[in-house]
């Protein structure tokens, strides 16, 4: 059974238990309309033709329970909008926009980082609503299409080879191990990796194999190519057997140490990619990674396999061409068919050579031929003269 790091299925299962009369602080039809559309996106129904089929996950269904009771208490604070269907496209543009210039800020006073991702969710629960009401013959507005759902790339901690030597270094025996695990795997942390078990490692430890069932994505087999004898000599001294987790770990714990460590290791600058050293978490060794591997993979597709990518905009989105230089050689400058043509003459060179070298063979057999005749009448003068002689 696939683990479940952050218990967000008993965490969605608890809180419909909690609002089965009502969602705290939201009128009885706000919370009956955002209660019916997380039951569709449960059970995978009404949604849109383009999109994937089948149930949202318990991530995803905590993520939009939050933001859709967000908003509907952002409508009704800033314009007595409820339910949160009776809001008009302008006050749409107005809040997000506030969102987004930092005039609206959160509970605790701080910005929205990414409102883009809240423009979103609204829009697919709006576009819910629409096929909802085309059902019983209404035709709703699509009140949102023009509404900017753009979003900031957020920061990561962006690691050096040498960083990561100096982490692991100064990091406990357990947590060395796991560090240069992340950097060579590229593993999705923790939802992947918190599930691969002794028995998924390979090939006597070579060969890393994440399931099907584990991959947000699809299962791939990808080769160790930096930590393969550590893990090889961790299993053996933590006595692991092949049903064992490979790191039982507590991903809160293990991001809370790394904070710690890269602090004292690093210091609390700014990284190439934004965000503090001392600010860290496991996901940025997934980052990390790519940068390492970007430049030693010959093609874009092996390089999203091992990643467990479908679209090659993910190479870019988590490495931003970071540490990344120029390898261009003159034997690059060569265009393929400049090259194709290079090699041909060289080939018409080599046979021009080899009908030479059977010429001169062939003459010096001729040769050998004629010296020879010369010898044999040479040789049949000589015995005349001599037989004249006597």
């Amino acid at each position: 059974m696939k683990i479940d790091p952050y218990k967000n299925k008993e965490t969605y299962f608890a809180w419909k238990e909690k609002v089965k009369n009502g969602i705290d602080g939201l009128g009885i039809e706000n919370s009956n309309i955002i209660l019916s559309y997380l039951q569709d996106m449960e059970m995978g129904l009404n949604i849109a033709r383009g999109s994937k089929k089948g149930p949202r996950s318990y991530i995803r269904l905590n993520t939009l329970k939050n933001r859709m009771v967000l908003l509907a208490k952002r409508f009704y604070e800033y314009f007595k909008v409820d339910p949160l269907v009776n809001i008009q496209e302008e006050q749409l543009h107005i809040l997000f926009n506030n969102m987004r210039n930092g005039t609206i800020k959160k509970q605790n006073g701080k910005q929205y980082i990414s409102p883009g991702d809240l423009v979103r969710d609204f829009k697919s629960f709006w576009h819910w609503h629409m096929r909802i009401e085309r059902k019983k013959g209404n035709i709703i507005q699509d009140i949102c299409y023009s509404v900017d759902d753009s979003k900031d790339k957020p920061k990561w901690v962006y690691l050096t080879e040498e960083q990561i030597r100096k982490l692991c270094n100064d990091a406990k025996y357990e947590y060395r191990i796991l560090i240069m695990f992340l950097y060579d795997t590229g593993i999705r942390s923790p939802t992947e990796l918190i599930n691969v078990k002794v028995s998924d490692i390979y090939n006597d430890f070579k060969e890393l194999n994440i399931r099907d069932e584990i991959s947000k994505t699809f299962g791939r087999r990808i080769k160790l190519m930096l930590c393969s004898d550590l893990v090889k000599e961790y299993v053996k001294i933590k006595e692991l057997s092949s049903g064992d987790q490979l790191f039982p770990i507590s991903p809160p714990v293990f991001n809370k140490y790394l904070k710690r460590l890269a602090k004292k290791v690093l210091g609390d600058s700014e990284s190439l990619a934004g965000k503090k050293y001392c600010d860290i978490s496991m996901y940025d060794f997934r980052h990390c990674a790519c940068c390492y591997w970007l430049p030693r993979y010959k093609s874009e597709s092996a390089l999203k396999y091992r990643f467990g990518w479908r679209k090659s905009d993910k190479i870019h989105y988590y490495s931003e061409m970071l540490g990344m230089k120029d390898t261009i050689s003159e034997e690059d400058l060569l265009m393929d068919v400049t090259k194709t043509e290079i090699e041909q003459r060289l080939m018409k060179s080599e046979r021009d050579k080899e009908i030479m070298q059977e010429r001169m063979k062939h003459m010096e057999e001729q040769m050998k031929k004629v010296i020879n005749m010369f010898g044999e009448v040479s040789q049949k003068n000589l015995n005349n003269q001599i037989v004249r002689n006597c």
